[in-house]
């Protein structure tokens, strides 16, 4: 069984994420959705809660595990049994990091390999944080992210006063 991990911090996940996962299972029997911590980046979702929103939104996707990660991305890739690390590209702008943050995987463990992939041009534009002040400001984001994912920002949203 051929694993490929997708780590991310996903606050919240999209639909370009989503995209992202159903390209991979056409080439990977098996997706592992790897959420980081990232309390730097300070998430409006926690952890558990952004595994809970991105398990709704692949419901019916077959192949794909979500799981909680706070360690080297390389080393939980090797603990899940992965081949690669899968990461999303959406434009030019994205691949000087990512191609970066590969050549560095790559130094920690060269058995690891990375594959960028590419979204259907309609989610090229769309990120988390652009859908979280979209919604803040009462914008419509329904295009941009799965149903239970809206359900939870507006939740969220409501219990901040915002």
């Amino acid at each position: 069984m051929r694993t490929v991990m997708y780590p991310g911090t996903f606050d919240p996940v999209t639909s370009g994420h989503v995209d992202l996962m159903e390209r991979a299972l056409r080439m990977f029997d098996r997706v592992v959705v790897a959420v980081a911590a990232s309390g730097s980046k300070g998430p409006m979702f926690t952890q558990e809660e952004r595994v809970e929103l991105i398990r709704g939104a692949t419901a019916e996707l077959k192949g794909v595990k979500v799981v909680p990660f706070s360690s080297l991305t390389v080393q939980f890739a090797k603990e899940q049994k992965a081949v690669a690390i899968m990461r999303g590209l959406r434009a030019v702008s994205d691949f000087d990091y990512e191609f970066q943050l590969a050549w560095m995987n790559r130094k920690l463990d060269e058995t690891i390999e990375t594959v960028f992939l590419c979204p259907n041009e309609e989610y090229s534009y769309v990120n988390s944080t652009l859908v979280k002040e979209i919604a803040r400001l009462g914008g419509d984001i329904r295009e941009f992210v799965p149903v239970n994912v809206r359900k939870a920002l507006a939740k969220k949203l409501k219990a901040k006063g915002s």
